[in-house]
């Protein structure tokens, strides 16, 4: 049950829409891999305006549809991977360049299976307005079918090394090594702090949390890391009350089946989620969907 840092490129697929928002999130994953050998996927997806779902099956050319359109997002990569290699000029860095008549989530789906990527790194609106929207519906969706990790980044977060890492866990999951590698690799890489927090309700651990509990600590055993236990608290507030009792940089959960989080995001009312997330957010799956 060693992790062992491994030099294999890495695919990372970066989502656009050309918005602020989207290059915030760019220029994270630039820095937050810029010492590893990457090969980041620029995906731009549009529909024409007037579009119906029996189109899907035809070209689109042939109702004279998409082609400003698509014209205009081929424009828009190039512009793109022109300016991220003009701000970061990185020899590490290779870029591919995909534009698709397609939904987002669709074809982040299919990219994520046909070029086995490692990470999708999105950004993501803030809190806006009375009912403290957490995400846009886009990454939610991607949180809850795409089987890769994906790391969503809030708009307007300026990178930070992350030092503290925040994670959340029930124990409920027997963790494997595809779900602690890359909690693992970003640890090691920079020499971060993981910070593993319990929220309990006045019972003490079942035999198999204890187990998986114990699986965990061999995984951190080479990391600096301290377990956390608070009790009675709503788990958006225990990670809330964290988040302004320490500086995390990072947070990190596994999207388990009938685990917390699940509850939390799809359960819920995702607009009605209690916390305003201000930090980058990694989503790990917990297996691959069978074929």
């Amino acid at each position: 049950m060693v992790i062992t840092n491994t030099s294999i490129m890495k695919k990372i697929l970066l989502p656009t829409d050309f918005s602020e928002n989207s290059w915030n999130a760019i220029k994270y994953a630039l820095q937050l891999f810029k010492d590893e050998t990457c090969t980041f996927y620029l995906l731009n997806t549009y529909t024409p305006i007037v579009y119906h779902v029996e189109y899907i099956t035809v070209s689109p050319s042939q109702f004279g549809l998409g082609d400003v359109i698509r014209e205009s997002s081929i424009k828009g990569l190039d512009t793109l991977q022109k300016q991220i290699e003009e701000t970061y000029n990185n020899p590490k860095h290779s870029f591919k360049k995909r534009s698709s008549f397609n939904t987002l989530i669709l074809e982040i789906k299919e990219l994520v299976k046909e070029k086995e990527m490692d990470y999708v790194i999105m950004g993501t609106k803030g809190a806006t307005g009375a009912k403290e929207v957490l995400f846009g519906s886009n990454t939610v969706q991607v949180f809850k079918h795409v089987k890769c990790p994906v790391l969503a980044v809030p708009d307007e977060f300026e990178f930070e090394t992350p030092h503290d890492i925040l994670f959340p866990t029930d124990y409920e999951i027997n963790y494997q090594d595809k779900q602690i590698k890359p909690i693992v690799e970003i640890a090691k890489q920079f020499i971060s702090r993981i910070n593993v927090l319990h929220v309990s309700y006045g019972r003490d651990l079942s035999e198999k949390q204890e187990k998986n509990k114990a699986k965990l600590e061999v995984y951190f055993k080479k990391i600096a890391h301290l377990f956390h236990n608070v009790g009675n608290q709503d788990v958006t507030d225990a990670i809330t009350g964290f988040q302004q009792k320490a500086r995390i940089n990072l947070l990190i959960m596994i999207n388990n089946k009938h685990s917390f989080f699940e509850n939390l995001f799809f359960k819920s009312t995702v607009n009605q989620i209690g916390f305003h997330l201000k930090i980058p957010f990694l989503v790990i799956p917990s297996r691959k969907k069978k074929k």
